[in-house]
């Protein structure tokens, strides 16, 4: 077991670390993060999880900061490699040693710690609200499925939304915008687009730092945590995920190109790297489930600034980075997403809203709308329109804004940017 007394110098150091910590913002730049009324009010456990750095501890501390008095502990501390599920009795011990009674209690990247769930459902029995950060997407389904089912609510953070960027750079995200203010928000996308939304780069505009926060994902959450051995092969299989975001794979073709000798070792990387949030694939919708699960699957990946800095020939398709933008959007929204390719494998349309048993949205991506691929691009989504029997569509694009009727389907055109900014 821990000592008790190394417990209570980290205890204390966290504590003042906490109190003076402003998060990445500074001065009257604060931007908080949305999140439903529930959950800040409910008194079930309060989970927030996200890929590291996308602040959630920021996010935590301004709900610390709204008031009450509370325990604070962070996981993600080197004195606690030896920390194990037997010394939550002991730091519970700290807290009423240094602090008294208190009923609030925010633990920072608990998942390091195996069997968290059992202490966490100890001190919500015992009444005290209780909220959580992780940066794997188990804290919202293996562990909780089990001891804490009914106990809990959640969200999801991800990097800053272009809404939230430009929140962050003072600039009013009305509908009804002049010339000259139009030409600002564009200005701030392509910014938006080159940088992506991690707070700190939001900030820093340091391209060094996405570098950086790749290799502590690949290294920490993946590497270490999932005791992989051959970090070479599996090195290598991000980056080409990573590098052909929007594109179909097959975890027979990934075989084949990166040499693995099974297929099923690819599919447990995958599934890793999805529950570190890295990337999330998404499977072509078919009304047969074990079709979805054997058919291609799209890749895309947590951030653009990080995706264009870490991937190789990837700036020049600019295609690809807005169907990876506003995949993420549909994520955010909390849409489940499916892609669209009909039997005949003739047409596409990338990504298509399921809500129950019903597909009920259907949008296609594209960076230039023209004379070169409009047939192509608008033949795509009417197809899918027709088979889920939708009248309404949508084409995202770079530019390009108007409507388009045709054999009784109306297609919206917008740019991705202004869609972006829509409730």
């Amino acid at each position: 077991m821990m000592n008790k007394d190394i417990l209570k110098e980290i205890v204390s150091e966290q504590a003042e670390s906490f109190a003076k910590d402003k998060g990445a913002f500074n001065g009257d730049r604060v931007l908080t993060r949305a999140v439903a009324p529930e959950f800040l009010k409910t008194k079930k456990i309060s989970i927030i999880t996200g890929i590291r750095r996308c602040g959630k501890s920021t996010l935590m501390k301004q709900i610390a900061d709204s008031g009450g008095d509370f325990y604070y502990f962070n996981f993600e501390d080197e004195r606690l490699l030896d920390f194990k599920s037997t010394d939550f009795n002991s730091l519970l011990e700290v807290f009423l040693e240094l602090y008294g009674e208190r009923k609030i209690v925010f633990f920072d990247e608990i998942q390091y710690v195996t069997g968290w769930e059992k202490f966490v459902g100890r001190l919500f029995k015992e009444g005290r609200k209780v909220f959580l950060t992780g940066s794997s997407a188990n804290l919202l389904s293996r562990e909780l499925g089990t001891a804490l089912t009914g106990r809990h609510v959640k969200t999801e953070l991800y990097p800053f939304s272009f809404k939230e960027w430009l929140d962050y750079a003072k600039i009013s995200a009305k509908k009804s915008v002049t010339t000259a203010e139009r030409a600002k928000i564009k200005r701030q996308f392509n910014l938006y687009l080159e940088f992506g939304g991690f707070p700190e780069v939001v900030i820093s505009r340091d391209k060094n730092e996405l570098r950086q926060l790749y290799q502590d994902v690949i290294i920490k959450d993946l590497l270490v945590r999932f005791k992989i051995r051959d970090t070479k092969a599996f090195r290598e299989l991000v980056l080409y995920l990573i590098s052909n975001v929007g594109s179909p794979v097959s975890f027979n073709n990934l075989k084949k190109i990166l040499d693995f000798k099974n297929v099923m070792t690819i599919k447990n990387y995958i599934d890793f790297l999805e529950e570190a949030y890295l990337i999330f694939s998404v499977s072509r919708y078919d009304y047969s489930v074990k079709k979805q699960i054997v058919n291609d699957r799209k890749i895309y990946g947590i951030d653009m600034g990080m995706i264009r800095e870490v991937a190789f020939s990837f700036s020049e398709n600019s295609g690809r980075i807005l169907e990876n933008v506003v995949f993420l959007e549909l994520k955010r929204r909390g849409r489940e997403i499916y892609y669209y390719r009909d039997k005949g494998n003739k047409h596409e349309c990338d990504f298509l809203i399921r809500e129950g048993r019903e597909i009920t949205a259907a949008f296609q991506v594209v960076d230039r709308f023209d004379a070169s691929n409009k047939d192509r691009e608008v033949r795509g989504l009417v197809s899918a329109l027709r088979e889920h029997k939708l009248t309404t569509g949508i084409i995202l694009t770079g530019s390009a804004s108007g409507e388009i009727n045709l054999d009784g389907f109306k297609i919206k055109i917008k740019p991705v940017w202004q869609w972006l900014l829509e409730d």
